[in-house]
Order: C-alpha cells, then sequence, then structure tokens
C-alpha cells in the first residue's frame, strides 16, 4: 500500500531536439521507490512544458525532489527548477543524480540549491538516503551519496553496480502512452537491455561511469518484458538504449530469436561497434533483421588509423565498417555512422582520409547515413588532463558546463578557418552523399540524369578542398535538402 505523505517527486529538464520517448531512469527508480513503500510522482520536463507548475502542485506533501540530467543545456532548466523548490519550500531536500552529477559531484553540490548528489547507480542509494532522512538520521556512510553537512560538502564510498536482473521492472504503468505519441508522433519506448561497455575510449563518459563492466538482463526476461509491452500499449518501436548491445553476440541471438518466434510483430534499433557485428554470420545478422531490427548506430568515429589509435579505439577494424554495411545492407537494415572530427592530434589529412574512405563505403552500400560531429570534452573522460594541457578552458561552476553540447565547438585548436574549412568539407561530404541517394532511389529519369551534373562541382570541391562562395550548400540549405546531425539510436535527424 502507498502512502502518498511519502511523496517522491522525480524530475527531468526538457532538452533539445525531438521526444525520445518516456525518461527509463526515472522509471527505474519510480519502480524502487514504490517496493519500499514510497510514492514516486514524475514531471518529465521534455513532455510537459509547464512543469513549473506542476511541480508547485506536488510540493506541499514530498519529501524530496530529484533531478536528473546530463551535461549540458538542460543543466539551465534543471537549475531553474532547483532554485524555484528552494523558493517555495527551502527546507525540502533537493537531490540531484544522473551522469553530470555523478561526474562532477563536489562542484555540483558548490550550488546553493543542490543539497545531496546521488552516484552512478542510484536506485539503492535513493531509498538508503530516504530512510535516513524519514530518521532525521545523518547520511554518512551511505555508498553512493556524496551531501553537505553545513557549508562542508562530504563524500562516501562509492556503490558496487547491482545486477541488472535483481532490480525491479521500471515502473512503466506511470507513462501516459497517448501524450508520449501525440507529442512524439509514434508509439515508441527506449529500453535498456544491459548497461556498461568492455572498451577504453578515451572520449567516452560510459567506460567512466560503468568503470567497463557489462551488466545485462538475461534474453529470456528481455523477450519476455518487451513483447508484453508491445502488445500491452500497442507500441510500433523499442528503442535500446544499451551502450553497446552486442558485447555478448550470443544473448544478442537469442533475444532476436526471441522476438521472432514471439509472432508479435514491433521494430527495434540499438547501437554496437562494428566488430562485433563483423563476429555474426550473414545469417544470424538477417535474424536480426527479421525479428524486426531496422536500424544499427555504429560509434566509427574515424577511418584514420592515428586517430583511433589515438582515441584508444584499436578494437575498431576500418575494413569492419564496410562489412557491417554489408551485413545490414543483405538483411535490409539501414546503419547511421557516427563520426567526430576535432580530436585531440587530429590533423587535415586525417579528416580528408575519413571523408574520403566513407564516401567509399556509401557509394557501395545504399543502407548508409552518416552523423558528424565535432569531439564534445564531457568531463572526467581519460583524456581530460591532456585537454586542459591544450589549452580548453575547464567550466568552473554547474552553470558554466550548459554550453557543452553535441553540435556546438568548445575546442580551441579548432577555430576560424580551420573550423570554417572543416564544417565545409562535412556539408559537402553529405550534400554528395545525398545527391547519389537520390539519384539511386528517383523515378524521375529527368532528374536521374541532372544529378550526375549537379555532383561535378560538388566533388570538385572535395577533391580541391576548394569551399568558397559555397554556392551549391546555400541552395541545399534552403531546399532543406542537409541533414547533419542524426540520432545513433534510431537514425532521424536531430534539430535544435
Amino acid at each position: 500500500m502507498l502512502n502518498t505523505s511519502r511523496k517522491v517527486v522525480l524530475f527531468l529538464p526538457p532538452y533539445k531536439g525531438k521526444l525520445l520517448g518516456p525518461p527509463l531512469g526515472l522509471l527505474a527508480l519510480a519502480a524502487t521507490l514504490r517496493e519500499h513503500g514510497y510514492a514516486p510522482v514524475i514531471i518529465d520536463g521534455a513532455l510537459k512544458r509547464n512543469y513549473l507548475d506542476l511541480i508547485s502542485k506536488e510540493l506541499e506533501d514530498c519529501l524530496c525532489f530529484g533531478v536528473s540530467l546530463l551535461t549540458g543545456p538542460m543543466i539551465k532548466e534543471a537549475t531553474e527548477a532547483a532554485k524555484y523548490v528552494k523558493s517555495m519550500r527551502p527546507d525540502l531536500p533537493v537531490i540531484f543524480g544522473g551522469w553530470h552529477p555523478s561526474l562532477l559531484p563536489a562542484q555540483t553540490l558548490k550550488e546553493d540549491f543542490v543539497d545531496i548528489v546521488v552516484r552512478h547507480q542510484g536506485e539503492q542509494t535513493l531509498i538508503e538516503i530516504l530512510q535516513r532522512l524519514d530518521k532525521r538520521a545523518p547520511l554518512d556512510m551511505i555508498p553512493g551519496c556524496w551531501f553537505k553537512n553545513g557549508r562542508q560538502i562530504r563524500s562516501n564510498p562509492d556503490r558496487p553496480a547491482s545486477q541488472l536482473s535483481t532490480l525491479p521492472v521500471p515502473a512503466y504503468d506511470l507513462i501516459d502512452f497517448e501524450a508520449y505519441d501525440h507529442a512524439g508522433g509514434g508509439r515508441k519506448l527506449p529500453y535498456a537491455t544491459s548497461i556498461g561497455c568492455p572498451y577504453a575510449c578515451n572520449y567516452c563518459t560510459d567506460m567512466v561511469f560503468y568503470n567497463r563492466r557489462f551488466n545485462s538482463l538475461p534474453a529470456e526476461r528481455v523477450v519476455e518484458e518487451v513483447t508484453a509491452l508491445v502488445r500491452k500499449h500497442s507500441l510500433d518501436e523499442i528503442a535500446l538504449v544499451d551502450s553497446n548491445f552486442l558485447v555478448d553476440v550470443h544473448r544478442a541471438v537469442a533475444i532476436a530469436r526471441g522476438f521472432l518466434e514471439s509472432g508479435v510483430k514491433f521494430r527495434w534499433s540499438f547501437q554496437a561497434s562494428t566488430d562485433l557485428l563483423c563476429r555474426m554470420s550473414d545469417q544470424e545478422v538477417a535474424l536480426l533483421g527479421a525479428s524486426g531490427v531496422h536500424h544499427i548506430g555504429f560509434g566509427t568515429e574515424s577511418a584514420s588509423p592515428e586517430v583511433l589509435a589515438a582515441m584508444n579505439k584499436r578494437h575498431q577494424n576500418i575494413p569492419d565498417i564496410a562489412e557491417a554495411a554489408r551485413k545490414c545492407r543483405l538483411a535490409g537494415i539501414r546503419v547511421t555512422l557516427n563520426l567526430i572530427f576535432g580530436y585531440p592530434g587530429e590533423e587535415e589529412k586525417h579528416r580528408r582520409e575519413t571523408l574520403r574512405v566513407m564516401a567509399g563505403i556509401a557509394a557501395q552500400h545504399d543502407n548508409v547515413t552518416f552523423s558528424p560531429n565535432i569531439f564534445v570534452p564531457y568531463p572526467g573522460i581519460p583524456i581530460w588532463p591532456d585537454l586542459i594541457a591544450r589549452g580548453l578552458a575547464e567550466p568552473s561552476t554547474l552553470a558554466e558546463w550548459t554550453d557543452i553540447e553535441m553540435g556546438a565547438n568548445s575546442l580551441p585548436w579548432l577555430r576560424g578557418r580551420t573550423y570554417r574549412q572543416l564544417n565545409r568539407s562535412i556539408s559537402y561530404f553529405l550534400l554528395d552523399h545525398q545527391l547519389s541517394k537520390v539519384r539511386r532511389s528517383s523515378p524521375s529519369a529527368a532528374l536521374r540524369s541532372f544529378i550526375p551534373l549537379a555532383r561535378r562541382s560538388v566533388l570538385w570541391r572535395l577533391r580541391n578542398h576548394h569551399f568558397s562562395l559555397p554556392v551549391e550548400l546555400w541552395f541545399a540549405t534552403a531546399g532543406k535538402w542537409l541533414t547533419v546531425r542524426r540520432s545513433l539510436l534510431t537514425g532521424q535527424p536531430l534539430h535544435g
């Protein structure tokens, strides 16, 4: 029996771009809270833009206000909401969790509107915090909890991650699927079959957050839960948010086979590394396609061996990129190849090599799209000391991290003409790719005949690296032909 006097308000700040679906992390917290007799209330700022009004209605009788956030723009709204809560109820504990506070707990706690930080996996830590708050007991020795004692910041040891299979099913019953369908344009759901990745890429916060440990649900539980959710809520699509779904290839194949044998029809997508997909036979990849996989995002990042070595991404063999695209094409699966430019030590020759290799892959395989990005220096990554040595200005407050986001450039070594040239070379690369796709797919013979003429100037610019007066880009932008960034989860264009 839930006691509404033990209410816990959980808030996800709004984020830029399309609505990704219900807040899976908060649903997971809510399930554990209910198991222990608390009454969770989830407010998704990405869905409900009147979130301050909704928060105010829940504050009077709640035990705490919890916020989950990532590095970047959502910090602004998280700060706004936390300050609002403190103005309404100065006594109410405000707890920050999620990726950014976990990586920078001390800096986060310097803010007057934050009382407690939950690091890493938060379910058990939050329960123990609430139990102490109920008894007005100190928060010392709660693993995974940092807090303030007066003005002093106190840290406890980290908590070992719980096995996902020991945690309750996220509280999917709290989702208003109709509201998300209306706002997001589809009945879809994010779902995690695993967390963590065994690789040690130098730019990745996942490595820091999960310490390279792969923590997964059994295939049988995944099949049972997902098919039940699809049936119950008439879902069209499941987007797996796993860091690297194919770490256990046998488990991935078992999940695909279970979906197929269930007879439940839905589309699903995931992210993986190309080396793992290349360990699968063509028949196993075909099984993925037959079970409903329609898109896979690959973190390929570069086609320069020197850059991949600097990234500590030696598992990314360049021939595997084309081979993964081939296997997926045979299975009817679209792929998005993520690209990172501006990585420390990258030179112009490395960028040209990446674009040349990727253009060749796209010419062979029409199921390929790209999502190029400028390197984003997230806090806590292994190469952080090198970034500071290269002149990166380290944000000193929570608010200063607001500008660190995908699509923005904060790199001091990528400025002026170099940055403009890179942006234009990427745009011309994408324009050439788009023209090639239109030529292959257009039913108009006249258009198919015209496109080779249009590509001549684009290819000339790419060969000669001459991008002044980019009239082709002006026309492409005016006609909304160019998609620069895509979701690695779904392959859909990202805007905003």
